[in-house]
C-alpha cells in the first residue's frame, strides 16, 4: 500500500472519530479547569454563597445583586499573593474583576459547603 493511502486511510478514521467524539460530548457540560485560578473559581461558583453585612451593604451602595456577583465570580481571577491559602479550615481569597469599566475587589472565605463573600471594594 503506498505511503498516500495510508495518510488518506489514517485521517478519514481520525477526522470520524473526531466527528463522533464531538457528537457525544456536545450536550455534556465537559471543562478543562487545570490552572490553579480556573480550578479556584470552579470551586467557589458552584458552593452556596453567603453574603455578610458589609458585602451586603456594598450591594447595595453600588446597585448590585446576587447575579451580578456570580458573574462577577465567575470570569474573576485570584490574586494568590493577596490570599490566605495556608490555613487548614477557611481559605481567603482576594478575586479582582471589573464593574461598570471600574476595578473591583471581592474577598470571599471558601469554606467546605459555603463560600462567603466578606467585602466588596470598587476602586474608582
Amino acid at each position: 500500500m503506498k505511503l498516500i493511502h495510508r495518510i488518506g486511510y489514517y485521517l478519514g478514521g481520525f477526522s470520524i472519530g473526531l466527528i463522533i467524539l464531538a457528537f457525544f460530548l456536545s450536550g455534556k457540560k465537559t471543562s478543562c479547569a487545570y490552572g490553579p485560578n480556573a480550578r479556584t473559581v470552579k470551586n467557589i461558583s458552584i458552593k452556596k454563597k453567603v453574603y455578610s453585612s458589609t458585602s451586603e451593604a456594598s450591594m447595595l451602595k453600588y446597585n448590585m445583586d446576587t447575579l451580578d456577583i456570580a458573574n462577577l465570580i465567575k470570569t474573576g481571577k485570584i490574586d494568590f499573593s493577596e490570599s490566605n491559602t495556608k490555613s487548614d479550615g477557611c481559605k481567603t481569597y482576594l478575586l479582582e474583576n471589573t464593574y461598570e469599566e471600574k476595578s473591583i475587589q471581592l474577598q470571599i472565605q471558601n469554606c467546605d459547603s459555603t463560600a462567603t463573600i466578606q467585602s466588596i471594594v470598587i476602586k474608582l
